[in-house]
């Protein structure tokens, strides 16, 4: 029998910006961010990670409710947003509200006046959170204006100027009451530094009085078309069917049920937060997809006399919202739950997933990392079930995570509601997490407690304990918790209680994310914090039976408030003779900053579609070091839209330069490495032929991991790096004491918000490659591509516009990338797009060096140190890349502040069988600068003394030359330590900190003070040069080109001021458009913070020698 024809289509009808979008054919697969700009080609809503962590791909989600006759405004995460759910809703995107070409919107101009972008590529998303917020609350408060930013990541800007750009719409006064005194506000202490120094100091960055007022009436009305779709009383179950995956929208919960009971492997999609997020990850496929969104059978509340029942469909910003509501209306005591529930949904995920993700969702996808499911299980919440088959019935949350209780959603069943009752007098529950950050991380481990108490007593009655993120779901200690019913609330109790649980939880050492001594530790942490929050409500619910607890356990129950940053930035005034029309020394906002507020700024990724352009998906290796014995690539060449797959034999050059290999070529050297790509007409056909192809390895020993493995194994880059001073073997005799020591620091992602990406296309002449690419270092891209085509350097053209951040790694990585593509281009004869996943960019381009320091230490009994002797050892990764510049660094600059008479230090880079290291923010020094302050703390611990006295006086104090020969005069060190201490009010706060750390036993305080002698540029004078190319045309306008790369430093608008201040002409006559090696030949990279000095000069010089000419002339 034929199979049977899918289902047709319906049209999905929503709108973008104003406008109304009909889509014929759409995809169930296809996200609203890929609609957006591959369909729509509105490239403002930016893709950063494509799991709704970073916000870079925010909007605003607007939809009518018919039976609240109400809109609702919501920010969401673009790249989760199936774009089949969006039929009857009004998208906007960062376009829609405001323009350069047309008029910005307050949001926009405030941000970027404000200086809050550098790199400008999450600035769309910020923008789109703050103008949502206004669109629901035109007056917020500062609490509203943080909890909206919390799914907003920056990785260059800083938050404090994102924040100050969003308090200007706020009702309350942000201006700090001592501001432009450099006083801290919360410091008691009067602090006259400031007022009493000579020179003025200008802390006002921008001039709130040019901002455009903001007036929330004349915001876009919603479209009526959409209301009257709404309330259409005859809508039907919607049906999109794509190439793989039907997608039903059902009108009613009996449709819901019957297509449960029909398709009982289908998911219930709603917000689409576990769902899509597992597609990105773990690479889950659903044939079949139901979405009851905006059903009102399961958006709904009702209040009882005994508690609250929620709909299943109501997201967790609506649920905060309504708990919120109620906890102010409602007595304490009705609302313990509520408090519990809010203390997390405060920090659950960022506001965006929390706008999307339902209740019903959350509970049925039992995440071990749930911040909810254990409140709820200890909360006695229960679940209100419904299927076609069984009709309705009851099961306890507790049911789902208790061994003994054990209880699944049966076949065709749906979570309907859930209900959360008020507690009794004598019962308490606490909820408890720790995470690495308080807001938008995952919980280490979490926690729900609840008690009962018999009446008038501290006799257990009854005892729940629920714990995340320590199991693959909720885990419930019932064991525990039945074995101590009847016992008395006291410290035997306690000290029982955490045995028992320590037995009954065990956590294996193969658990993911590891930490699992730390977890223990936090399980017990909460149970002690659990114990003393007991004990005070026992004491208020009866004070004269139940004493209050110590007065220096307290800040054991106090938590850490999420406070808006504060901070003043001030910088010297600008002497009132320069002249006016000179921009040098003026806050000037960046130059960009207006294009990236609106999303106007174009980024390597939002390059149009060039005609004939494939995309690129490369198979990277999955062992650490292997034989290559086989490549079969014959179905993913028989896959639809496949043109060609890429190998190490189609490389026409050079396939391994200086170390570095474009493809693995017979054997792998590590996880990740580029084994062959796939290029393809769109990048879903080269992603899933990837994944075709068959690689058979055989695996080669040894496997080095680790450093401790390459020292075993004597598996080093380069010869060992040293510097040397003074007769380290004779001081360690003459000491007083000695220590030793090492300490471990591990890597770190760079996180560039936008991820590597490169577009070549061949021009078909005389093998001529142009390149685009946000790159740190234009020249070297051009250099390796070159090499890797054998051809000429003069035939490769590498243009860099901007880079959406890069930290170093953006320094070497793209031109790897960039031959990767080239070899494609040229094998194909067609343009080639090559952008990395989030995911793969993270596996493939590695991060900052993890360093190992074994460290020997001679000093005397007053803690003056007289000999050192460090051992440094970094992971290099399987190629050489910029790891023995980082040793070097790391080593050359191991003095830091310090003068220490007799100084040995050693480096040396291991070559391991992980992804190659790269650079990174300090080039090194901070991992090494970390452990060189490990080793002074533990002399000041040795000798009794405080941290700061040893670092004074071990600190280089006259004119002398370092362990590299170099003379050293440490005055403006000196002169820096004693204006921090100062202007800090060191001693005062130390002391403040001190007495409260004797009042606090449980929460302590810190203050440290680290002098830090940090050189920039590069020890190679030859590359410290710079060179730049200036056209000035015949109307006055002036085109300036130079070798440095704008990452968001604002190097192009560092140079429009000097050239301004050199021609005596206005900053709007001077342009420049990008970085091309076609413009200026061999530059040098920009980092080592030498970008602005070098290229400032040439840009100096350039103007100087003109008018030179034209004097002469």
């Amino acid at each position: 029998m034929p199979s049977p024809s899918p289902p047709q289509s319906d049209h999905l009808i929503f709108f973008v910006n104003g406008k109304k979008v009909v889509e014929r054919h759409a995809d169930p697969e296809m996200t609203l961010l890929f609609y957006l700009r591959k369909v729509l080609c509105l490239t403002g809503t930016k893709y950063g990670c494509g799991t709704g962590s970073c916000g870079a791909c925010t909007v605003m989600i607007s939809k009518y409710n018919p039976d609240t006759k109400k809109i609702r405004h919501y920010s969401a995460t673009a790249c989760l947003v199936p774009l089949c759910s969006l039929y009857g809703a009004a998208v906007t995107t960062v376009e829609g509200i405001g323009s350069i070409k047309t008029r910005i919107h307050p949001v926009q101009e405030r941000l970027a006046k404000c200086h809050g972008t550098q790199c400008g590529f999450c600035s769309p998303g910020m923008v789109m959170s703050i103008y949502t917020l206004l669109r629901n609350y035109p007056e917020p408060t500062t609490e509203q204006l943080m909890e909206t930013l919390s799914g907003n990541l920056c990785r260059c800007t800083g938050y404090r100027p994102i924040v100050e750009s969003g308090k200007t719409f706020c009702e309350e006064s942000t201006v700090c009451q001592l501001q432009g005194t450099g006083k801290c506000c919360m410091d008691q202490e009067e602090n006259q530094f400031y007022l009493e120094k000579k020179e003025k100091m200008c802390t006002k960055l921008y001039d709130e009085s040019e901002f455009r007022p903001f007036d929330p009436s004349q915001e876009p009305i919603f479209p009526p078309e959409l209301i009257r779709m709404a309330e259409d009383p005859h809508k039907k179950t919607l049906i999109f069917c794509g190439e793989k995956i039907l997608w039903m929208s059902p009108t009613n919960m009996n449709e819901v049920l019957e297509l449960r009971m029909k398709y009982p492997t289908a998911p219930l999609v709603m917000g689409n937060t576990t769902i899509g997020l597992n597609a990105v990850l773990k690479g889950e496929f659903h044939p079949m997809i139901i979405s009851p969104v905006g059903l009102t059978e399961l958006n709904f509340v009702d209040f009882t006399d005994d508690g609250m029942t929620i709909g299943a469909g109501c997201t967790l910003a609506e649920i905060k919202d309504i708990l919120t509501s109620t906890v102010s209306e409602e007595p304490k005591e009705k609302t313990k739950t509520y408090r519990a529930l809010l203390k997390h949904l405060r920090t659950l995920a960022g506001q965006q997933i929390r706008n999307m993700a339902t209740l019903g969702g959350h509970v049925a996808s039992k995440h071990d990392y749930s911040d909810i499911n254990p409140i709820l299980a200890a909360g006695k919440a229960t679940l209100n079930l419904i299927s076609k088959a069984e009709g309705k019935r009851q099961i306890l949350v507790e049911e789902l995570f208790t061994t003994s209780l054990k209880e699944e959603l049966r076949d065709g069943e749906v979570i309907y509601s859930v209900v959360i009752p008020q507690l009794s007098r004598w019962e308490i529950i606490t909820a408890q997490r720790q995470a690495q950050h308080l807001e938008n991380a995952f919980a280490i481990v979490n926690a729900g407690m609840r008690v009962q108490f018999r009446e008038g007593t501290n006799t257990i009655k009854d005892l729940k304990m629920f714990f995340g993120r320590v199991g693959p779901t909720t885990v419930s200690a019932s064991k525990t918790c039945e074995q101590l019913i009847g016992r008395q609330w006291n410290d035997e109790m306690l000290s029982e209680a955490c045995r028992l649980v320590l037995d009954e939880i065990r956590i294996p050492p193969t658990a993911v994310g590891g930490m699992v001594e730390y977890k223990r530790t936090l399980i017990i942490s909460f149970i002690f914090k659990f114990y003393l929050k007991v004990l005070r409500e026992l004491h208020k619910l009866d004070p004269r039976r139940y004493p209050e607890i110590p007065e220096n356990s307290i800040s054991a129950l106090e938590e850490f408030p999420i406070r808006a940053p504060q901070g003043i930035q001030m910088f010297q005034c600008v002497d009132p003779h320069q002249p006016p029309q000179d921009p040098v020394g003026h806050p000037i906002m960046h130059q960009s900053g207006l294009k990236h507020a609106t999303g106007e700024a174009v980024y390597n990724v939002d390059l149009p579609r060039v005609d004939e352009e494939l995309l690129l998906a490369v198979v990277t290796s999955s062992r650490a070091h292997a034989k290559i014995l086989s490549i079969d690539v014959s179905e993913a060449l028989e896959f639809p839209g496949v043109v060609d797959v890429i190998t190490a034999k189609d490389v026409p050059g050079e396939n391994n330069i200086d170390g570095e290999i474009i493809y693995a070529e017979n054997e792998v050297i590590c996880v990740g490495q580029i084994v062959c790509a796939v290029a393809a007409d769109t990048y879903s056909h080269a992603k899933q032929a990837a994944e075709k192809v068959k690689v058979i390895y055989e695996d080669v020993e040894p496997q080095i991991i680790t450093i401790e493995d390459a020292i075993k194994y004597n598996s080093f880059f380069f010869k060992e790096k040293k510097i040397e001073k003074g007769n380290i073997d004779r001081a360690f005799y003459y000491v007083d004491e000695i220590i030793e020591g090492e300490i471990h620091v591990e890597g770190q992602e760079h996180f560039y918000m936008e991820t590597q990406s490169v577009l070549v296309y061949p021009t078909g002449e005389d093998e001529e490659m142009v390149i685009h690419t946000g790159t740190q270092y234009p020249t070297h891209v051009q250099d390796l591509v070159a090499a890797v085509l054998g051809v000429p350097r003069n035939r490769i053209m590498c243009h860099m516009k901007r880079a959406g951040g890069a930290f170093g790694g953006k320094v070497t990585k793209p031109a790897v990338l960039g031959a990767v593509a080239a070899v494609a281009a040229h094998k194909t004869g067609h343009p080639i797009r090559f952008h990395l996943e989030r995911g793969d960019d993270m596996l493939i381009t590695a991060g900052r060096h993890p360093l190992l320091t074994k460290y020997k230490i001679g000093f005397m009994k007053n803690g003056l140190i007289k000999a050192v002797d460090l051992q440094y050892y970094t992971n290099a990764g399987c190629t050489p890349d910029e790891s023995e510049r980082v040793i070097e660094y790391i080593v050359l600059k191991s003095e830091t502040a310090y003068d220490i008479p007799n100084y040995r230090c050693r480096g040396r880079a291991c070559k391991t069988n992980l992804p190659s290291n790269t650079a990174f923010r300090g080039f090194g020094f901070p991992q090494g600068a970390l452990a060189v302050e490990n080793y002074i703390t533990a002399v000041a611990f040795k000798c009794g003394l405080p941290p700061e006295k040893v670092r004074d006086m071990n600190m280089s104090k006259t004119v002398n030359r370092t362990a590299y020969k170099e003379l050293y005069n440490p005055e403006p060190l000196l002169k820096c330590w004693k204006e921090c201490l100062e202007k800090s009010s060191f001693q005062s706060r130390k002391a403040a900190i001190e007495e409260f750390n004797k009042k606090n036993y449980w929460k302590k305080k810190g203050i440290s003070i680290i002098p830090m002698k940090y050189s920039i540029a590069v020890p190679n004078g030859y590359e410290t040069q710079a060179a730049s190319l200036v056209h000035i045309y015949q109307d006055g306008s002036v085109l300036v080109a130079h070798g440095g790369c704008e990452l968001g430093q604002g190097l192009y608008t560092k140079m429009i001021q000097v050239a301004s201040r050199e021609l005596k002409i206005p900053s709007s006559y001077i342009y420049l458009s990008e970085t091309s090696t076609t413009t200026v030949p061999n530059a040098s990279y920009t980092a080592a913070s030498m970008g602005t000095d070098i290229n400032g000069r040439a840009v100096q010089v350039r103007f100087l020698s003109i008018l030179r000419s034209s004097s002469l002339s």
